[in-house]
């Protein structure tokens, strides 16, 4: 099989490949087959946390691929309960021990808690850094206001801003403020949880270029210049999650990808998140 690398995001020193594998509720063999599925379709960047609680899977998962640490990018998260110093630093901790194949790429905070203030939360995030548990820092789902508070508090630059982001979901905000401090802005729900796999705006667009649904959205992800970690349990879908670099979107399909954001499009609103402002 001929691979064509999908192209990276330079972020704040870090390239971060454009479409990684997601592994929220995999687990087992069925986390083992998509991880060696990933990496024979040319996948270099694999995304997991503490609260997926298969760190030490995908780890595993990754040994196994034969594939040397310098050549996959790996990214986790500290939970929003463990956001107080001491206990963010026993979490990371915790991470790379669990993974077992070294620093991580990239370590972010994985929701933000209004409850613990940020600069403490930023100090354990840089301090991870600076001791080599992690090569990059960053941010989960924050919205452009606490993006902006967090770049002007972390003393290591943030590489990424990971959020919800879809054809349903208006980004503009977030990746506007991303854009201007040079931050990754990393999609993940990019398919919309495969709730839009049967929207017919997508549909008749995928069927213009006798693509699916899937990789017409990861195409659009693609041109913006983001970066998207799709799940999936398939191991034929997640190679063809990645076989996006052989078409391309005009302005017009683009723009009407962008036209299906809708007031109520966003999936996940935990009860903890008091504002996306």
């Amino acid at each position: 099989m001929t691979i064509t690398p999908v192209p990276s995001v330079a972020a704040n020193g870090a390239d971060i490949p454009q479409i990684g594998l997601g592994t929220w509720q995999l687990s087992g063999d069925t986390l083992d087959a998509a991880v060696d599925a990933a990496a024979k379709a040319g996948y270099r960047h694999f995304d997991t946390a503490p609260r997926y609680e298969n760190e030490a899977g995908v780890g595993a998962a990754l040994r196994a691929t034969g594939l040397a640490r310098d050549d996959y990018f790996l990214t986790t998260k500290v939970w929003h309960t463990e956001l107080r110093a001491d206990a963010f630093r026993a979490s990371a901790e915790r991470s790379v021990e669990a993974l077992g194949v070294g620093p991580v790429d990239l370590l972010l905070i994985h929701w933000p808690d209004p409850n613990v203030p940020l600069a403490e939360t930023l100090g354990a995030l840089v301090q991870a850094k600076r001791d080599g548990l992690t090569r990059h820092i960053g941010v989960s789902n924050f919205p452009a206001r606490l993006l902006d508070e967090a770049v002007s508090i972390a003393e290591e630059p943030l590489v990424a801003n990971q959020c919800e982001y879809h054809p349903r979901l208006d980004q503009t905000k977030v990746i506007e403020a991303c854009r201007r401090h040079g931050i990754a802005f990393v999609a993940y729900a990019p398919i919309g949880s495969g709730r839009l796999l049967e929207d017919p705006v997508i549909g008749a667009i995928a069927a213009q270029h006798g693509k699916s649904p899937a990789q017409v959205m990861l195409r659009w992800h693609l041109q913006q210049g983001n970066v998207a970690i799709p799940r999936s349990s398939n191991p034929g879908r997640v190679a063809e999650n990645i076989a996006i670099t052989d078409f391309a979107l005009s302005d017009d399909q683009m723009a009407s990808l962008s036209g299906l954001a809708a007031a109520d499009g966003r999936i996940f609103n935990p009860a903890w998140v008091r504002s996306w402002e």
